[in-house]
Parts: structure tokens; C-alpha cells; sequence
């Protein structure tokens, strides 16, 4: 895994080297094991890159990298798992290799086929940048799922690009300010959805596409992979699996995805916290390993946040080298200051914290490491699916005048009694967030499908009226077009994660939190070979019986015992309602402060004052409303 950056200008010429190694060296937590940049003064263009040894620690394997034939130059981060094949088909078109990287391989590749052309073979991570100097045409591409970050920015005819925006921001010529449409969709999503960054004229480019920009001119980008092309053709040509079929043709392309994902030349490990997704990963691992597999897991003193035990579990079953550390609330604590410099702009999903903490431990240990993510947008694992597609049918069969009498019910429950009345249940009927979930129900029992899809992912429900002369955008998950092509309730949700939360969230928080502790972190799950198969299963494959995941479980049965894993379904979360009230009480107090929200200018000062002070109260529990503010707060004491 590594860093990357560059420029395009026509500007400043003379800077280029010291202007890029600046904005390499601010990436060395990408790549700690090597640094290079290069630079063609005549064509205005400079490649930077950092590198994680992972593949051929040679020399050979250094970057920016220039192909045989002297016309293309690449700087590349992630890993394409396919390599060996795709090396061995050009070795038969008589193509010469110095070294045995996969970088080598995918430049070769690309001088030999193309940048389109390539792509398509390509199984993997990746985000790349190549220049072609007898076009003298620049190429970002970015994989399928939106694994690997690319951000790019065009400023009066400086055009940059990099891994993360801290390596822009490095450069003399950056100067954009805060995008505050953008801030209003963070405050809804807890991330800002791409192709948007928090600044103006700096964006993500989205998952499966390349952009192609010549100096002087405005980028250009295509789609070369679509989700809505795949499920589209999915829909009409379901495969008539029956249930030992579907369970051995998912079982074999795990097995792959997960076995291509093993090939290191650096000590490898998973991530395990015990539930189904991590679980099928470590056991299709160790599946594929003559010795213990090494896996890791953090756990908290506080047990409706304690994952740890049930990962133990597991871990002896399958007979790994197993290492798991309880961090204290001061560990978690902590991480906090760190969070403006890994996530360099806002980014509020609580579980940045473990998924750091985690990172940090099997850092100590192994190089990379092995994740579960995806397997809930793969095969509907989401609790916000089943109580949707409960809300909704239920709410057909109520009339509205005792809808509305239930909600006015809720609403009059004071918090205190909601709590001790969820502590007096039995632990198996309930949850750790089983009083914010009843809490929802007046908000959502009227809500048509879109509208409770929305509501049930959204933080603030109307951000414009929080962030100050905003008007947030309406993406996709307001497209009504995805309801003609995809009329089932639960697999448009599925849909729209996967455009949506699953890039800008999930691993989003996993590349940051991994490469702040120089961890090449691989999600196997989400092989676009996986992701294809799954959408062409009929639902029933993935929900059945009231239970999500149908297929993945008896997938995992071949592995571990069925008692081992089936438990209620567990968050990788933090206190933050009691943190907020508690130790981080005097920090909170600081940044929401309202004279200083209101001299700021982006933020309804009063409407946050308010919700901090119920908070505070114990009248609501607004955690998670509060920690976007505060995080955007803290991102903007760190860099504005």
C-alpha cells in the first residue's frame, strides 16, 4: 500500500521537484519504506510517490516507474491480486519484466493494452495515476468499489491530485475554502459524499472510473465499471440456484477472493471480531494455511460495546495465533486529536476510534491485514433493512389516528425511564441502542420507502436549516429513477449503500485508519466478482427465515459451528453519550461554545447550543448529532 501525488502546470516550473516532494513527504504513513518523485519540466507534469513494501521489496519494485518502452510513467497504490496471470499472458506477447511487483505488471499492461483496456482485467484495490508522454495525457483511475482514495483539484491552471488532501494542501497554490453544500451533506451522512470533498473545486473521483486531463484543459471522466449496469443486467437473468449450488459456487469464489488476497512477501493477519463477516474471512484463511493464521481484536471494559470475548471464541475454534488487547477509555480517548490529521476532512463515524485502535495493534505484528468489511452491502446484514421493510408493511395494516397516538406516546417518555425500562429486559430481547431505536419510531412511522430510507441513515434530517447559506445536493439517494430497475424495497437499500455508504464510509474509515499505522488493510468481500454474483442471487438467498446473511452463514457453517457466531448483530462502537457528558465534557464545551460557533458563520449556533444542553440534561441522547459537530469543529481548528 502506498501514498501518491502529482501536478500538472503550466505554472511555477522551476518548483516542480520541491513542490512535490513536499506533498510526497506529508504521505509517508502511506509508505514508510520508500519515497520517489519525477518530473518532466518540458510537459509541466511531476509524479510523487511513497511506498509500503508489500510485493517484490526490491528495488525493482520502486515508483514512479517508467515502462520499457519508455512512454508511460506510473505511481500506484494498492495491490491487483490477479498479477501473476495477467504477467504471464504478456511474457507470451514476449514483454521483458525487470522485477516481480505488480506494479511492473500493471504498467507493462497498460504500454501494452491501454489504460482501458487494462482495467478491465484488473482484480484488486487500486487508484493509480499514468502519463502518457507521446499524448502527453494524464490518467487517474480508481477501482471498482472506491477501495483506494484519489482526490484531484484544479486551480487556475494548476492541477493536483493525490491519496489524500493533506498532500494538495501541501502545495503553495492550494487555496479553496470550505464547499458548505458539501458540510450540509456531511452533517446528514457523517462522511461528504463523492465526488464532493469539504472544499470547493476539490473532488473525489468515484469508484470505477478514469479521468483524463491535458494541461490547459478540463478533465474528462468515464465510467468503466457500473453498479448500475450489473444489477440492472442482474435483474433480469436471476441464476435458479438451488441452496447447495448457490452455498458451493459462494464457498469457491471466497475461497479465491480470500486466498488471492493471502499472497504477501510481509508478515499478513486478519481482523476478527467475531461475527460472521471477519468470522468467514479468518476461516477461509485458515482454510488456505499450513500454519496459524495471525488474528487481532480490541476490547472495552464496557460490555455493550465488547466484541472481544465472542472473537476469542472463534479464534480457538479455528486455531489462530490470536492477540487481542482491552483499551481503556483513556486509550480510546485518546485517539481524539488524532482524527483532523487521518481523516483530513470531516468524518464522523464513531467507529473510527476501534477501527484505529485495532489497526494500531495488528500494526505491531503484521503488515497486512485482512478485513470483513462489505458483507453486509453484499448480502442485506443491515438492522436498518429489516426494521424498514417491518415499519413500512406494518404501517399498512394501522390506521393513522393510532400511528399517531403511538408516536405521541414515545414522545412523552422521559430518557431516564426509556433507560431503565430497556435495562429491565432481558439482555436477549434487547440491544445496546434499543431506547434510540424506539425513540425513532414517531419520526419514521409515516415516512413513505425512499423517504424512511433516507431518514433511518440520516444524522441531521435538514441540514440546510443547521449549516448557514447552504443548500445541500441531492444524490442518488434521491434518485426515483433506481425504484423502475430495482422495485424490491431491501436490495434498492443494498443499492444504495453501495454507492453511497460503503465507499465514503466503510472504507473510507478503514484506509485511513489502517495507513495512519502503515497497514495495507484487504477487504475480500467486496471482490467485484463477489459483488456481481451477489446481486444476480434471488433475495431469498441473502434473507430468509427473519435472519440476513442467509448465504454467507451456511457458508460459514462448513467452518465453524452454527452456535459459535449466530448472536444479535453488534456495532464496532464507542460510548459517546456517556463520553460526551463525561471526559470529553470540558473538550465538547470548547468547540460548542455558541459565541464561537456564531463568530465561525457556518453553524446554526443556537440549534446546536440547544441539542448540547438536552444532552447534558439526560432529556435526549443526541451522540451522534453532537459528534458531527464536533468533529467538523475540531477538522476546522486543525486546518481553516
Amino acid at each position: 500500500m502506498c501514498g501518491l501525488t502529482g501536478i500538472l502546470t503550466n505554472n511555477s516550473i522551476e518548483s516542480l521537484q520541491s513542490d512535490c516532494s513536499a506533498m510526497t513527504e506529508i504521505l509517508r504513513k502511506r509508505g514508510p519504506d520508500d519515497q520517489g518523485v519525477w518530473v518532466d519540466k518540458n510537459k509541466g507534469i511531476t509524479l510523487g510517490h511513497t511506498r509500503l513494501a508489500v510485493i517484490d521489496l526490491s528495488k525493482s519494485g520502486r515508483q514512479p516507474m517508467m515502462s520499457n518502452n519508455g512512454r508511460w510513467v506510473l505511481v500506484y497504490n494498492g495491490e491487483i491480486y490477479n498479477h501473476i496471470e495477467i504477467r504471464k499472458e504478456l511474457i507470451s506477447l514476449g514483454i521483458n519484466f525487470r522485477g516481480d511487483s505488480d506494479t511492473e505488471t500493471l504498467l507493462e499492461a497498460i504500454a501494452t493494452w491501454g489504460v482501458e483496456n487494462t482495467v478491465s482485467k484488473l482484480i484488486g484495490m487500486f487508484a493509480f495515476a499514468v502519463w502518457d508522454s507521446k499524448l502527453n495525457l494524464l490518467s487517474l483511475v480508481r477501482d471498482r468499489m472506491g477501495i483506494k482514495p484519489l482526490y484531484y483539484g484544479n486551480f487556475n491552471g494548476l492541477f493536483l491530485f493525490g491519496s489524500e488532501l493533506k498532500a494538495l494542501r501541501a502545495h503553495k497554490g492550494w487555496s479553496p475554502c470550505i464547499n458548505r453544500d458539501a458540510l450540509a451533506s456531511f452533517m446528514r451522512h457523517n462522511y461528504v459524499p463523492a465526488p464532493m470533498s469539504i472544499y470547493q473545486n476539490v473532488f473525489k473521483l468515484e469508484a470505477g472510473c478514469i479521468l483524463k486531463v491535458r494541461l490547459g484543459e478540463e478533465p474528462k471522466i468515464n465510467s468503466y465499471w457500473s453498479l448500475s449496469n450489473i444489477v440492472q443486467r442482474a435483474s433480469y437473468n436471476r441464476i435458479d440456484f438451488n441452496d447447495f449450488e448457490a452455498t458451493n459456487k459462494l464457498n469457491e469464489l471466497l475461497l479465491d477472493a480470500v486466498g488471492r488476497r493471502m499472497i504477501s512477501d510481509v508478515p499478513l493477519g486478519a481482523f476478527l471480531s467475531g461475527g460472521i463477516d471477519s468470522s468467514l474471512v479468518v476461516a477461509l484463511m485458515q482454510a488456505q494455511s499450513s500454519s496459524p493464521i495471525n488474528t487481532f481484536t480490541i476490547g472495552f471494559e464496557e460490555s455493550n460495546y465488547n466484541e472481544a470475548e465472542h472473537a476469542a471464541i472463534i479464534a480457538k475454534h479455528l486455531k489462530t495465533n490470536h492477540s487481542e488487547l482491552y483499551v481503556s477509555s483513556d486509550d480510546a480517548l485518546n485517539v481524539i486529536p488524532k482524527l483532523p490529521d487521518i481523516y483530513d476532512e470531516p468524518f464522523s463515524d464513531s467507529s473510527q476510534i476501534p477501527t484505529f485502535l485495532v489497526s494500531e495493534l495488528a500494526r505491531q505484528h503484521v503488515t497486512v491485514a485482512l478485513s470483513g468489511d462489505g458483507g453486509d452491502e453484499c448480502f442485506a446484514g443491515y438492522d436498518r433493512y429489516f426494521l424498514a421493510e417491518r415499519i413500512q408493511r406494518s404501517r399498512k395494516r394501522l390506521p393513522d389516528s393510532f400511528l399517531n397516538g403511538l408516536s405521541l406516546m414515545i414522545n412523552s417518555i422521559k430518557s431516564g425511564r426509556l433507560r431503565a425500562f430497556s435495562n429491565a429486559m432481558p439482555t436477549c430481547l434487547t440491544d445496546s441502542k434499543f431506547g434510540e431505536k424506539i425513540r425513532k419510531i414517531p419520526d419514521i412511522l409515516l415516512q413513505n420507502d425512499d423517504e424512511l430510507y433516507r431518514y433511518l441513515l440520516s444524522h441531521w434530517k435538514n441540514p440546510n436549516e443547521l449549516v448557514l447559506n447552504s443548500e445541500e445536493k441531492k444524490g442518488a439517494i434521491w434518485d426515483e429513477a433506481i425504484q423502475g430497475f430495482l422495485p424490491e424495497y431491501i436490495e434498492r437499500m443494498e443499492y444504495l449503500d453501495y454507492h453511497t455508504y460503503l465507499p465514503d464510509d466503510i472504507l473510507t474509515k478503514i484506509d485511513r485508519a489502517s495507513m495512519a499505522n502503515s497497514l495495507e488493510a484487504r477487504v475480500p468481500l467486496i471482490d467485484h466478482r463477489v459483488v456481481e454474483f451477489s446481486w444476480q442471487l434471488p433475495l431469498k438467498f441473502k434473507i430468509r427465515n427473519g435472519k440476513s446473511k442467509w448465504l454467507m452463514r451456511q457458508v460459514l457453517q462448513k467452518y465453524v459451528p452454527q452456535e459459535l457466531f449466530e448472536r444479535p448483530k453488534m456495532g464496532f462502537g464507542v460510548p459517546l453519550d456517556n463520553w460526551l457528558r463525561g471526559p470529553l465534557r470540558e473538550w465538547a464545551d470548547s468547540l460548542l461554545n455558541e459565541n464561537r460557533i456564531r463568530q465561525e458563520g457556518y453553524l446554526n449556533s443556537k440549534l446546536i447550543s440547544k441539542k448540547w444542553q438536552e444532552h447534558l440534561s439526560g432529556k435526549k441522547n443526541w451522540q451522534y448529532y453532537l459528534w458531527d459537530i464536533l468533529v467538523f469543529q475540531a477538522w476546522h481548528e486543525r486546518w481553516m
